[in-house]
């Protein structure tokens, strides 16, 4: 018996101490490493700061709780330089671990370097590296203020900026961020300073943007780059209005005014085991509209009934633009083809274009922009809805289309060009042959003065006796005038009857002449000469009953300082026609044209010239009985002429 129980103790001896032996030799878990972290973490020398460890953030790594749970531990590694391998770090009161953070109460330039932070048990492991940089104070840039209520008016800050808002007209209460985690690392004695770093009056305006990554203000997006270029002014609390007051370590807001809107800066100082520690922190204050307005979206455009006119061929670029006021939820504008999003239509010439139009206090005005590349005649047929939503409600507009009429183009171009040609041709036809047309109008539709007044002569001649005007008047400008033209011409030396009275058969024959033609030259119209009494008595029938016109014939160039003083006053009113010498010689030269222009339209007939040939053989009786029944009015004519200076002041 007592051999079989020794039998038996040695057989459990044996199979008991391999098991022993293999649990004491087990290897050691692989740690899994996941890289380094992208971005350095930065804290300001001097004051508390932290390294969190990003394992606690990684979805392939479980929270702090399920990692206690299952027996995970943290440990904290440093990688000091010159060195490969990292060493565990030394807890003390300066350097403390708290839950996934390192604490440094404050933090020292020696504490800049490469830390690893793991996470392990029995069975599995994982370490992620981080870097961080210390920067004294004077490496933190800051705002430029114009005025600050002392020298640490803002204090340097390296940390994230947090964001709220707070509607206008209402209240809310901020703190300071960290802070609770402070208070349980202080000793007691906790206190927090609060600073407001304002934009300056004169540099406030739509376009400026203030003092944080995401803060929008009027349009434009900031950076927090931008601090160092705005003009600032920064205060330290107690602040100059009441409307914002500090209760314990909050700053409380009554009532939320544009004014207040900025930066803050809050600095917190506690004792950590007798010594003082002290951080800072920013929140970047944005105000919107009260919550009390509505806050459903709107669409401004497209109007109710409004038309996009579109091309066939062409790229159609509808824009819908919506009002979506403040909203701490989400918000949606998109487009729908025939009751289809853009996803879903999967046709590529459809496309949508979006951004931000307006930002004014919370409130964004967007606009939606849908591209169709080369539109088609069938597209018009299609229903284009635009759509907005938010928590508070949703609206829809419909995009109506209407094809745009096409003009022929080459057609008008060609009819605009042959129109403009024409009447470039007109034009320079007309200034060429002005006179031409003038003459063929008045033949075809001009009136015959013989047969509207009782006058006897076409023309009276008045030109200076004994010069050589004499012999023009005579044998060249008489001459056309009669034989060519067909005009009944009035020459005093020729058709005044002898033993007459001068001045009686002049005033005569100029009031039965239907023109009077004045030869200027040097020597005309000297003062008690016939010729200035023919143009006396011209222009004192033409001032009176305007039925006897003045013609001018320049056949030498005469300065006006020679005229006569009545031809001076008389000249704006009276046509002029200027003598060439040979190239007016010719019956088709302008001289002709312009004087047959001024004189009476005459269209003769084969009859009526056989009659005037006939009737010529009485004339010298007619001129005698026509100049006894105008005794009178020659008469009435020289009492008026008796005054010449009247007369010609009120022709001109």
């Amino acid at each position: 018996m007592a051999s079989v129980t020794s039998t038996l103790l040695f057989i459990v001896a044996v199979g008991i101490s391999p098991a022993v032996s293999q649990t004491s030799y087990l290897p050691e878990p692989v740690c899994y490493d996941w890289g380094e972290s992208g971005e350095a973490v930065s804290v300001i020398e001097g004051e508390a700061g932290w390294l969190s460890c990003l394992l606690f953030s990684h979805p392939s790594v479980y929270n702090y709780t399920s990692t206690q749970s299952a027996g995970h531990n943290l440990v904290w590694y440093r990688l000091t330089e010159g060195q490969d391998l990292e060493q565990p770090i030394t807890y003390s009161s300066r350097l403390s671990k708290d839950r996934e953070r390192l604490w440094l109460q404050p933090a020292t330039a020696e504490d800049a370097g490469h830390y690893i932070c793991m996470l392990r048990n029995k069975s599995s492991c994982s370490k992620i590296g981080m870097h961080m940089r210390v920067l004294r104070r004077d490496e933190v840039p800051r705002p430029t203020v114009l005025r600050r209520d002392n020298d640490n008016c803002p204090p340097p800050v390296v940390a994230e900026t947090s964001h709220v808002v707070i509607p206008l007209q209402e209240g809310k209460t901020l703190d300071c961020p960290d802070l609770q985690d402070a208070i349980k690392m202080s000793n007691g004695n906790l206190t927090v300073t609060w600073y407001h770093v304002t934009v300056d009056g004169s540099v406030r305006r739509p376009s400026v943007c203030l003092l944080s990554p995401l803060w929008l203000f009027r349009f434009q997006i900031c950076d927090l780059s931008d601090l160092c270029s705005v003009s600032q002014r920064c205060y330290q609390f107690p602040f100059w209005n009441k409307d914002r007051t500090q209760r314990g370590p909050s700053l409380h807001f009554y009532v939320m005014m544009d004014l207040y809107q900025g930066l803050y800066y809050c600095t917190v100082s506690y004792l950590r085991r007798g010594k003082p520690v002290s951080f800072s922190r920013t929140i970047n204050v944005t105000a919107v509209y009260p919550t009390r307005l509505p806050k459903a979206p709107s669409i401004q455009h497209p109007h109710e009934h409004q038309l996009f006119t579109v091309k066939q061929g062409t790229e159609v670029r509808l824009r819908c633009t919506a009002l979506f006021p403040y909203l701490n939820s989400s918000w949606e504008i998109w487009w729908t083809v025939d009751g289809k999003t853009l996803d879903k239509l999967a046709d590529p010439r459809f496309k949508k274009i979006s951004r931000l139009v307006k930002y004014d206090y919370g409130d964004r005005t967007e606009e939606s922009v849908l591209v169709i590349q080369d539109f088609q005649s069938e597209d018009l047929n299609r229903e284009y809805n635009c759509s907005v939503r938010n928590d508070q409600g949703n609206a829809t507009r419909r995009a109506q289309l209407q094809e745009e009429v096409s003009l022929p183009s080459v057609e008008l171009g060609c009819g605009l060009g042959v129109t403009l040609v024409l009447m470039l041709l007109l034009f320079v036809v007309y200034h060429v042959f002005w006179l031409e047309l003038l003459l063929l109008y008045r033949s075809w539709f001009g009136t015959d003065e013989r047969y509207t007044d009782d006058k006897e002569y076409d023309v009276y001649i008045s030109y200076a006796r004994n010069s050589e005007e004499e012999q023009f008047v005579l044998s060249t400008l008489r001459s056309v005038l009669e034989n060519e033209l067909g005009y009944s011409v009035c020459i005093f030396d020729r058709d005044s009857l002898p033993g007459g009275t001068i001045t009686d058969e002049t005033l005569s024959f100029v009031a039965r002449s239907r023109r009077l033609l004045v030869v200027v030259s040097p020597g005309y119209a000297s003062q008690g000469s016939q010729a200035l009494l023919e143009l006396k008595a011209g222009i004192d029938n033409m001032a009176l009953d305007g039925h006897l016109r003045v013609i001018l014939v320049q056949y030498k160039p005469v300065q006006r300082k020679g005229w006569v003083r009545e031809l001076r006053r008389a000249r704006v009113a009276l046509a002029l026609v200027r003598w060439q010498g040979d190239k007016s010689k010719e019956l088709t030269s302008r001289f002709w044209k312009r004087l047959r222009v001024e004189l009476p339209v005459r269209r003769v007939s084969s009859r009526e010239e056989e009659e005037e040939e006939e009737s010529s053989k009485g004339v010298p009786l007619m001129r005698l009985q026509s100049q006894n029944s105008t005794n009178s009015q020659t008469g009435l004519i020289t009492n008026t002429i008796k005054d010449p200076q009247r007369v010609l002041n009120s022709a001109a």
